[in-house]
């Protein structure tokens, strides 16, 4: 399996990734602003599928209609010399002061209307540009303090937003879904659908849920101390996962935004083996921030990091699959058991043992070789099969 990244990879970058200053609260920028028309060359040149970013990123909203034509008309064309994709586009309203308080559920009515304004806006240019996945991140919905809301009546002018939106695209007949992005906090001090879980549960209560899918990250479901893995698992079972991002994480602190697979590589491992086994087809985001310390060189050598590190835990997670000794030690273990139905097609729950009837001590010598498979899987991470 070859290393060098190809489109057939769908991988792909925002523009605010390799595009960040590497500005954060406690100093300013360490580099200079990037050019979109650079990213795309560059991330092209480096094998990527694709490039997405917030309106923000590439036309500020107080641009005037000629600046903003202008520029857009750039970027398109380093999108077709370079036969890159936008797959997904998605709204800053985190960044102004308007948003302090939210974007859909401030308790400001004429911000919640700016922000659904805003959102529409750059649905238009997502649909013009081809993208099918429009991302929403609630950075700033929620609040630090109990008595900023009633968290009931945020949920319902949530709900109005996705309710809005959808029927925005219906009308105009875009073919685009919409992806929830959940995180347990940071900038807020508790943000509104905090995991995959809740963003899911929300999901249920919406006109249109087929539209809504979730976009779970890395780092933010790590941060809120939950296992990555199992939430991906969690949103294909669904079949919600409409987009992903894929960055790298230590353990439950701030967002990090490391390269992806430069956190717990274990689990980025069993990451890039679900994906491939359960035979996810959208693109692979990175979303990492290339560190404050590197210069651009470092930004570039940052970015085909992710790229590579996903192909070499993708070739590690195959043989690992096909290791005869990996094969014995899942059979071993109940992995194919578990796929069987509890009762058998023409059984009932009149059909299950009477309690008194088993031998709980019996089963309870089961060994299942849960360990062995670990170590299997990390010989493989490392090279030593």
């Amino acid at each position: 399996m070859s290393l060098e990244p190809t489109p057939a990879d769908k991988f792909t970058f925002g523009l605010w990734t390799v595009g960040w200053q590497a500005r954060d609260p406690f100093g300013d920028a360490t580099r200079e602003p990037v050019d979109p028309v650079e990213s795309v060359t560059r991330l092209a040149e480096m094998g990527a599928y694709g490039v997405n970013f917030h309106d923000d990123d590439l036309v500020p909203f107080e641009l005037s209609d000629a600046d903003r034509e202008s520029t857009l008309l750039q970027f398109k064309k380093a999108l077709d010399e370079n036969n890159m994709a936008v797959p997904m586009v998605t709204t800053n309203l985190f960044t102004h002061p308007v948003f302090k308080d939210g974007a859909f559920t401030s308790n400001d009515r004429d911000v919640r209307r700016f922000a659904i304004a805003k959102t529409i806006r750059n649905i238009d240019l997502a649909a013009d540009l081809g993208a099918q996945i429009y991302v929403c991140w609630g950075g700033r919905e929620g609040a630090e303090i109990d008595a900023a809301k009633d968290v009931r009546v945020a949920l319902d002018r949530y709900k109005e937003a996705f309710d809005v939106l959808g029927q925005y695209v219906v009308d105009q007949g875009y073919d685009i879904k919409f992806a929830i992005e959940p995180k347990p906090n940071e900038p807020r001090g508790d943000i509104l659908l905090p995991t995959v879980g809740s963003a899911l549960a929300f999901i249920q209560n919406l006109e249109r849920p087929e539209l809504v899918g979730v976009n779970p990250e890395t780092g933010h479901e790590q941060m809120a101390n939950l296992n990555f893995v199992a939430s991906i698992a969690q949103a294909l079972w669904h079949d919600k996962l409409f987009h992903i991002d894929l960055n790298g994480q230590h353990g439950p602190k701030y967002d990090q935004d490391l390269v992806f697979g430069h956190g717990d590589l274990i689990n980025a491992f069993f990451l890039v083996d679900l994906l491939e086994h359960a035979g996810y087809d959208g693109p692979r985001h990175f979303d990492y921030k290339p560190m404050r310390t590197e210069d651009m060189t470092g930004v570039w050598e940052s970015a085909a990091a992710n790229m590579r590190t996903y192909l070499m835990l993708k070739e590690r997670a195959a043989a690992f699959r096909a290791d005869p000794e990996v094969q014995a030690a899942m059979a071993a273990s109940g992995w194919g058991e578990l796929a069987e139905p509890t009762l058998a097609a023409n059984e009932t729950y009149r059909d299950l043992p009477a309690v008194a009837d088993v031998d709980a001590d019996k089963l309870a010598e089961r060994g299942y070789g849960y360990v062995r498979l670990d170590q299997l899987a990390i010989e493989h991470i490392l090279g030593a099969r």
